[in-house]
């Protein structure tokens, strides 16, 4: 079996480092899908579930991301992810109450600065209720 190396990284912490044997991206033309000695490409990330397979784990791993940049090498994958949250730190009444904040901050905001802020916001609950939601149809 073929891998290659993932970094997945959020402006605050290194959310996956290690060995995949595939990985899907949602990026702004669509989901992508990624084996070892893909043609570099760099693309643009959209909010919603980063799915990973790792050698010898039986279930996928799971990221919400909200944007951000993914660099394709052959033996390397960098997703440089605005936000990013692993699935084991979801939660979907928080996500729930943070997009309806952001939903509100949005109608609010008086200047660009807190658009934008809440605009970011909006995109992480958006992603991790689109995990959420990825996750629930994988159990039935």
């Amino acid at each position: 079996m073929s891998i290659m190396q993932v970094e997945v990284v959020s402006n605050q912490e290194t959310i996956y480092s290690g060995e995949a044997s595939f990985i899907v991206v949602p990026t702004v033309n669509g989901e992508l899908g990624i084996y070892p000695r893909h043609e570099p490409i760099m693309s643009l990330v959209r909010p919603g579930s980063l799915r990973l397979t790792v050698p010898n784990v039986s279930q996928e791993v799971l990221v919400a991301v909200a944007g951000g940049v993914l660099e394709v090498n052959p033996h390397k994958i960098t997703v440089l992810a605005d936000v990013a949250i692993r699935s084991e730190e979801m939660d979907a009444e928080r996500a729930e109450a943070a997009k309806k904040a952001a939903e509100s901050s949005i109608k609010q905001a008086q200047d660009d600065e807190s658009l934008a802020k809440a605009q970011a916001a909006l995109a992480a609950a958006i992603a991790e209720l689109k995990t959420l939601d990825y996750l629930r149809q994988q159990k039935r």
